[in-house]
């Protein structure tokens, strides 16, 4: 996240009771503050292969020296 993103703010729906204006006020000055935190340390991982590696051959085997080479191994 870039310094000039835009963060949607947190959407809240009062379904019981009837909060004064304080009440609403604090409510979102604490749920916003923790809301824009959170999104500001988010990180998401990206762990898929890219396109590259997926068509990249393994590499091959180093060579093992110890093996004689055929008949010739004298």
């Amino acid at each position: 996240m870039t310094p000039g993103d835009q963060i949607d703010p947190p959407r809240v729906e009062v379904v019981r009771g009837m909060p004064t204006d304080d009440e609403l006020a604090a409510l979102l000055a604490v749920v916003g503050e923790e809301y824009t935190r959170e999104a500001e340390e988010a990180v998401a991982d990206d762990s898929r292969p890219s396109a590259w590696q997926q068509t990249q051959r393994a590499l091959r085997q180093p060579l093992r020296r110890g093996i004689p080479w055929g008949r010739f191994s004298g």
